[in-house]
């Protein structure tokens, strides 16, 4: 997970402030200093450390958090809000052109993941009801017009080509047929090098003369560390950058490449690339990256996940049928597929508050689903409207085919009549009275002071 080591240092740092009643300077200096340790471990650059610990110092040293009830609390409350800022402070969304098409030219080094990633961004606009147009101007590369042609047939976005010609000719003509055949989109693919060399920006260069983009992105490996901060500042000095894609953020424990190539090239990141699957692609909130790094979970990216994925119209049919407790197996089963899609369990309750940077620390044996929903597909139609006709020849019958054992599925019928329990005791007048009168005396504000410690979080 990205920021796994940071994280952990932080929560460390944070966990010796909260164990003091009040605070003085020397306290925050020591904290601040465990920090900036944190920073560099993460591969964050000197600079950059030092300045953000020195911005949260000031900031914490203040009347305002020495006097406060729960200064701890306070000093974690500043650095979020520097962290947020650090990373570019709010979300920043592609331009969209006047006129359209937009053109978008994606940079970078060979091994960034530049091709796969103008196929991901295509993909996530083509989802939004946009058309976008692939463009190859990498005729450099072995292969590189037919990678492109792939990922763009994977994704469903048209890609335009016209072999090893000059890159900026292919350019100018995809333009020109992106207006002609409505699109609103163009990625132009740009060639890479192993290292960066004087032919390559010059080339750059002209490409963006010529078509006069709108946004040009330079795709940076999260995991090279500091070497992604230097290219992306030389791409910024030499071509101009509008905003930065992170790739491979998923393998970089450190992370500390999204931190200091936003506050070096002042650039925002746009993309974070979380894994090598073409829809694995996230828009990048600050906001969000801070509240997970400090381990207090990211619920909107969580609903965002979750509105993606289920289906409305079988969670409003699944909402009826729970408030007249006629909850099935079948419904278990499309839940379980459902939540399958968000992604790793542990990844979903890293989002959740309370839990954070702990669920790395909760074992999770993902393949159980796998075999609750081979159990459940095991039983005829019949079984899984009415568990209850279920007996023990029908259990061997449905353990045999599910490869499992008699055990397992007894299991799975006791969870499931749990589960019809709890819904039948939240459908009781009483716990609706009560849901009511919560309703009608909690004041949303007292939401953010709640402490979640009794739950052992």
């Amino acid at each position: 997970m990205a920021f796994e080591g940071l994280s952990d240092r932080l929560e460390a740092a944070f966990s010796r402030l909260k164990s003091k009643g009040s605070l003085n300077e020397a306290d925050v200096k020591e904290a601040m200093r465990e920090v900036r340790l944190a920073l560099l471990e993460a591969d964050v650059s000197y600079k950059v450390a030092k300045d953000f610990t020195a911005a949260v110092t000031e900031r914490a040293i203040g009347a305002e958090v020495m006097k406060s009830l729960t200064p701890a609390q306070m000093v974690i409350k500043i650095v979020n809000e520097e962290l947020t800022e650090l990373m570019g402070g709010t979300h920043t969304r592609l331009t969209i052109a006047q006129h359209p098409p937009t053109i978008v030219m994606m940079c970078g080094l060979q091994g960034s993941g530049k091709t796969t990633h103008c196929a991901k961004i295509a993909r996530r606009l083509k989802g939004e009801g946009h058309r976008p147009l692939l463009v190859a101007c990498d005729v450099y590369r072995p292969a590189a017009i037919k990678q492109l042609q792939v990922v763009g047939e994977q994704v469903g976005v048209p890609v335009f080509e016209m072999g090893q010609g000059d890159p900026v000719e292919i350019a100018r003509e995809a333009i020109k047929f992106a207006k002609d055949q409505g699109h609103d989109y163009v990625f132009i693919d740009t060639a890479g090098r192993l290292h960066i060399d004087q032919e390559l920006m010059e080339e750059l260069q002209n490409i963006k003369t010529e078509v006069r983009p709108h946004e040009i992105l330079l795709v940076v490996d999260a995991m090279t560390g500091q070497d992604a901060v230097n290219v992306a500042s030389t791409f910024n000095e030499q071509v101009g950058l509008d905003g930065l894609v992170l790739t491979k953020l998923d393998g970089d424990t450190r992370g500390g490449a999204a931190l200091s190539a936003r506050a070096i090239t002042g650039k925002p990141i746009k993309f974070v690339g979380t894994g090598e699957k073409l829809d694995e692609l996230d828009v990048f909130h600050p906001e969000r990256m801070a509240s997970r790094i400090l381990g207090m979970g990211d619920v909107l990216s969580l609903i965002e996940k979750a509105e993606k994925e289920f289906d409305e119209e079988k969670a409003l049919e699944l909402e009826k049928k729970l408030r007249k407790n006629k909850f099935d197996l079948n419904d278990l089963l499309d839940n379980l597929v459902q939540v399958r899609k968000l992604g790793p369990m542990q990844d979903l309750l890293g989002m959740m508050p309370g839990i954070g940077n702990k669920a790395k620390d909760i074992d999770i044996d993902e393949k159980q689903f796998d075999r609750l929903q081979a159990l459940i597909r095991s039983m005829t139609p019949e079984e899984r409207e009415k568990p209850d006709i279920i007996n023990p020849s029908r259990k061997r019958r449905i353990a045999a085919g599910a490869g499992q054992k008699v055990e397992d599925v007894n299991r799975l019928l006791s969870q499931y009549r749990q589960m019809q329990k709890m819904f039948k005791q939240m459908n009781s007048k009483k716990s609706r009275k009560a849901m009511k009168r919560m309703s009608r005396n909690m004041n949303p504000g007292d939401l953010g002071g709640l402490d979640f410690s009794q739950f052992g979080l």
